[in-house]
């Protein structure tokens, strides 16, 4: 007979020729050799299969049931969690991840290892989520994720940083719902996510660094994922609690079942309701990750129990040789452990299996399912052992006219028992001893098949819940005297959720003590214990040790964490979780997610809130960004008055240079800088609301008195062109809206008198600066040789007549900018009530560094002005001006004597002497009037 099998989701092909001959599978370029030890029409019966690998010249033993499981790639390990990248040990959590991606070769190398130890549960190809295989349009989701992301440098990041502002958007969504639908929704979040990445990650090439990376943020947003769903449960039910505190509840009576008892239990305590919570979370994980693995597991057939040894015993009975191996002669189940002899190879490897499947469905959670299975393996009385945990309850024991079915097993107490010493005889294989462990809560022997954080955990609380349950029934159950015995170890087992964790963090599982110090297990841990303190002390811990190296979506959940027990009116402690919010803020500055940093910095304290939001907007140059941000601001209720003020205060500031009177050196650099340009952009953020016209005034006024003070006249104009025209008008308006009766602050209108100062003082600069061009502009005169032809004669008149006409346009020029620089200049040094740059009002808040500011900008400035207009006059022959500068300066109502130094007196009555001397050489007395003979 010729037969053809080819294999689902996989190039493979088996091809049979014969009952008894040889059978070859394909797959890629390598090749297996098959040979059946006896006749048989079904590949179900495979004793053995020979591989040869053509490149290692190896052979490899496996049974066909394994290689079938194999190619199917239909295993399933609760060690690797949804995705087979998990990364355990703390250190490389931070960093890469180790990947094991499957390649059929590494397949290959575990098909010869013992079943029972080795042989990997269940793997699916497709986690149980929904969306990844219920959406028409997947295939084309996956090509637009091979096509964008694989491409990125690190996919991962990339197709994760959407979180960041969908975490805000859902949190903004349900502000005014329910809390715990928002703890849904990051839940939900985070499994869209995870679907994608698992997309990127099944597409990425093996060894490549920037997938690691990517199975690294997958484990994290795995773990988040699961976390807000404990999150969600837990809090759910202590809310609850809480509002049910005092409460009476009802107790149960004398004749109550086993399952009114509990019932009642888990109503009134709640402790035994979160442990049971705790168990249901990690089974939920289990159960999502092993998918629908059932459906496509054949052990053998579904109708016939150990079929190989069958096949044994029935050929010896029809006289055939060739079988001298001992084997069991019965075939009910418990003859193996009655004759004690062995099953067929193929049956034990099976078992081995079958038991290793079945125990991580009771580890998910699926009992049902599990009976289901053994029903369709041909063994229904492990099904049936599989039922006898329910608890009895008799409904017509209370009376009623209507007869109702009996729940439970009435003698639950001896199966317990029955299991207990089930699961400690050693003949049992260790899979069944766990299961019927976990039955009967016997913890020693369920632990010896949990390798991880989660298996260990599941099993410390459902050995807890069933100690506590079976505690309150043994108390309240009547009578107490017929049920059966149990050991001494369970009875008297006194378990609590701390001493769980201690021996968590005693055990000798090198691989649990690693994961104890993974980050996600850490917060599960202490929000399993209702411990928010503890969790303050280690989110410190982190951040104290590696804040740099904190992932960011681990930082992320940990600020929603917060937000969500300040959501509560839970206490925490507010010194840490002011510093995760501004670790958080510091990372979405360095992401530049600018639509979202202002919320989060809304939740800070408010001092500490205005100067973190303002280090932000430093950061920030453009315009429309700016409004933007200052617009987010408003939104988020913070005061964007103060914030506006930090910013222009933290720029301002930055210049180490001291505030000192500098010389008229003309090496001096006046030059506009980078940092100059900044502290003229920043003014900018103080012009936007009309409001805040008086404060841009006050700080535009700081920024060009440095600037004064260093000879930048450039730069304190363009500074002053920051500044609205309308801002004094704005100013007095804001006044008028108290009404007549109204004082105005004393520092605004000391603000508005020092702008029209320096106004003041910038034209009259500009004015002589224009003066002064004009003045190096003079048409020269053209001059014409003795020796002259004719032809040079006429062309000498024709300029000459140009050069008289030009002389007077340009003496007409510098007349007129003569008389506007000197009229500039003397509204500086005669500027009205009290002076140039002296305030109006005494009354003001004392600030000692403007007030030393201003009386040097008055010693640098006034005696500056002086003596340019005095060039001004000198250079224009209006001496007798020149002279009158001395009563100015003289003069008792300005006191301008006094801001010039003596070297700056000397100098001037030096200038005032040589333009006496010129009056003197016009016939004029030293003071210009006419000589009197």
């Amino acid at each position: 007979m010729r037969c053809l099998l080819i294999l689902k989701e996989a190039a493979v092909t088996l091809r049979a020729d014969g009952d008894g001959g040889l059978v070859l599978l394909f797959l890629g370029d390598q090749q297996a050799v098959v040979r059946l030890h006896s006749p048989c029409q079904k590949y179900s019966y495979w004793k053995e299969i020979l591989l040869h690998n053509k490149e290692s010249s190896s052979f490899h033993l496996v049974t066909a049931t394994r290689a079938t499981a194999l190619i199917f790639q239909d295993f399933y390990t609760p060690q690797t969690r949804i995705c087979p990248l998990k990364q355990t040990d703390g250190s490389s959590i931070l960093g890469s991840i180790r990947p094991t991606l499957l390649v059929p070769d590494t397949h290959l190398q575990h098909i010869a290892e013992d079943a029972e130890d080795t042989a990997p549960l269940f793997t699916p190809q497709k986690t149980s989520m929904k969306a990844t295989t219920d959406s028409p349009r997947s295939f084309s989701e996956d090509l637009t994720v091979s096509a964008v992301m694989l491409r990125e440098d690190d996919p991962g990041l990339t197709a994760s940083a959407v979180l960041f502002s969908k975490f805000l958007e859902v949190f903004l969504a349900h502000s005014s719902t329910a809390i715990f639908d928002l703890i849904k929704s990051y839940e939900a979040n985070c499994m869209d996510q995870v679907i994608i990445l698992q997309k990127i990650v099944n597409r990425a090439i093996p060894g490549q660094q920037k997938f690691s990376k990517t199975a690294s943020v997958l484990w994290f947003l795995q773990q988040e994922m699961v976390t807000w769903r404990l999150i969600g449960s837990l809090y759910r039910d202590r809310i609850e609690s809480s509002v049910e505190e005092g409460m009476m509840f009802e107790v149960a009576a004398p004749n109550a079942t086993e399952k009114t008892i509990v019932e009642m239990l888990f109503q009134r305590d709640s402790l035994i309701r979160q442990c049971q919570i705790v168990v249901d979370w990690l089974e939920s994980i289990a159960k999502e990750e092993a998918g629908n693995f059932a459906e496509n597991i054949e052990f053998y057939a579904k109708s016939v129990y150990w079929e190989n040894t069958l096949h044994v015993l029935t050929q010896q009975r029809s006289g055939v040789a060739g079988f001298s191996r001992q084997l069991v002669t019965e075939l009910d189940p418990d003859a193996p452990i009655r004759q004690k002899m062995p099953l067929a190879d193929l049956d034990r490897e099976d078992d081995a299996r079958f038991m290793k499947y079945l125990f991580a469905l009771i580890r998910a959670g699926m009992t049902d399912e599990a009976q289901r299975l053994c029903k369709r393996c041909g063994q229904a009385w492990r099904a049936a052992t599989l039922e006898g945990w329910k608890l009895y309850h008799d409904p017509n024991l209370n009376g009623g006219t209507v007869l109702e079915p009996v729940e439970g097993n009435p003698n639950r107490s001896v199966w317990k028992a029955c299991c207990w010493r089930m699961a400690e005889d050693e003949q049992f294989n260790r899979y069944e001893r766990a299961i019927y462990a976990a039955l009967s809560g016997n913890l020693k022997q369920l632990l010896s098949v949990c390798d991880t954080w989660e298996d260990c955990v599941w099993a410390y609380f459902r050995v807890m819940v069933d100690n506590l349950v079976e505690q309150e029934i043994r108390a309240l159950s009547t009578p107490v005297s017929e049920l059966e015995e149990l050991p001494k170890e369970y009875t008297e087992a006194n378990w609590t959720l701390e001493a769980i964790f201690e021996e968590l963090q005693a055990t000798d599982k090198k691989q649990v003590l690693e994961e104890n110090k993974a980050h996600y297990h850490i917060i599960q841990k202490f929000i399993i214990l209702g411990d928010i303190d503890g969790l303050m002390d280690e989110f410190q811990d982190w951040l104290e040790k590696c804040r740099s190296l904190l992932p960011a979506h681990l930082l992320r959940f940990m600020t929603h964490l917060v937000l969500f027990f300040w959501s509560l009116g839970l206490q925490t402690k507010e010194d840490v979780c002011t510093d995760i919010l501004k670790t958080y803020i510091e990372l979405l500055i360095q992401a530049n997610h600018t639509n979202l940093i202002a919320f989060y910095v809304s939740h800070l304290p408010p001092e500490l809130a205005v100067t973190q939001y303002s280090a932000f907007l430093e950061t920030v140059t453009e315009t429309s960004q700016r409004r933007l941000c200052l617009d987010l601001a408003r939104e988020a209720g913070l005061d964007v008055p103060a914030v506006t003020k930090c910013v222009v205060e933290n720029i301002r500031k930055k210049d180490v240079d001291k505030f000192t009177h500098h010389d008229l050196s003309p090496s001096l650099d006046t030059a506009t800088t980078k940092e100059d340009h900044m502290k003229i952009n920043v003014i900018e953020w103080l012009v936007f609301d009309p409001t805040q016209r008086a404060e841009a005034l006050k700080q535009s006024n700081a920024i060009m008195r440095k600037f004064l003070a260093s000879k930048k006249h450039e730069a304190a104009k363009e500074v002053f062109s920051k500044i609205p025209q309308d801002s004094i008008a704005e100013v007095y308006a804001s006044w008028e809206e108290y009404g007549m009766d109204f004082m105005p602050p004393a520092e605004e209108e000391n603000a508005i008198r020092e702008h029209l100062c320096i106004r003041a003082y910038l034209e009259a600069h500009e004015m002589f600066n224009k003066w002064f061009k004009c003045m190096q502009s003079a048409p020269m005169e053209p001059t014409i040789s003795a020796s002259a032809s004719f032809t040079e004669t006429v062309a000498h008149e024709h300029k000459q007549k140009q050069f008289q006409s030009d002389y007077k346009n340009w003496s007409d020029e510098l007349e007129i900018l003569t008389k506007e620089v000197k009229e500039k200049i003397c509204n500086v040094l005669l500027f009205v009530n009290g002076g140039w740059l002296i305030d109006i009002r005494e009354d003001a808040e004392e600030d000692a560094e403007r007030s030393h500011q201003l009386n040097l900008l008055r010693q640098l400035c006034l005696p500056m002005m002086c003596f340019l207009l005095h060039t001004v006059l000198h250079s224009t022959k209006q001496y007798q001006q020149c002279l009158k500068l001395a009563d100015i300066v003289a003069s008792e109502q300005h006191k301008l004597y006094q801001v010039f130094s003596k070297e700056e007196l000397a100098n001037f009555l030096h200038l005032l002497r040589e333009s006496s001397l010129m009056l003197l050489d016009q016939n004029l007395d030293p003071l210009g009037y006419e000589l009197q003979s």
